[in-house]
């Protein structure tokens, strides 16, 4: 099985949704983790490489030329009101929705995060990858609960992602 893990955004081009108060930068926080997913990954015999591109057609022909068999996009999410919480994990397939619920399971038992929920979603990096796809959403950057959730406990996400992806290869 190969995995390619794509830390949303870009660091130079963009950062995603940052922390109002702390200047906490979502691209920050989703390379540190898919790096960490990497780690947990290869230690667990499953071949996997992160790439991260500014434009979503690079994302998508990365992931394809890798020839990967799932695709695991990581990004935190943000709210106006910033009081929003939780982690939500999105899928396009039938397969995906296996997969996310396995991440979403994971997280959910690891983390005290609020259960947003596996939806299904029409995001670009979902319809135009080969491989069986999800997009998580860690949690909320600029809500400061999830933010030291982020901070404090990105180990903790990251072990669940991995987690996810060797129960989903043995299912």
């Amino acid at each position: 099985m190969k995995v390619f893990i794509n830390p949303g955004h870009h660091f130079e081009l963009d950062s995603g949704a940052v922390n109002p108060v702390t200047g906490d930068r979502e691209v920050d926080v989703a390379i540190k983790c898919a790096k960490l997913v990497e780690k947990y990954l290869l230690a667990a015999g499953v071949q996997c490489t992160v790439g991260q591109y500014n434009e979503l057609y690079e994302i998508c022909d990365a992931s394809n030329a890798y020839d990967a068999d799932l695709f695991i996009s990581i990004h935190c999410n943000a709210c106006a009101s910033h009081q929003a919480r939780g982690t939500e994990t999105y899928y396009k397939s039938f397969n995906g929705q296996r997969l996310a619920n396995y991440i979403q399971s994971q997280i959910i038992r690891s983390l005290p995060v609020v259960d947003r929920g596996v939806k299904e979603g029409n995001l670009y990096v979902l319809k135009h990858t080969e491989a069986v796809a999800v997009l998580v959403e860690l949690a909320f950057i600029d809500n400061m609960e999830d933010l030291a959730l982020l901070k404090n406990r990105i180990d903790d996400f990251a072990r669940a992602i991995a987690r996810s992806v060797t129960d989903y290869q043995i299912s």
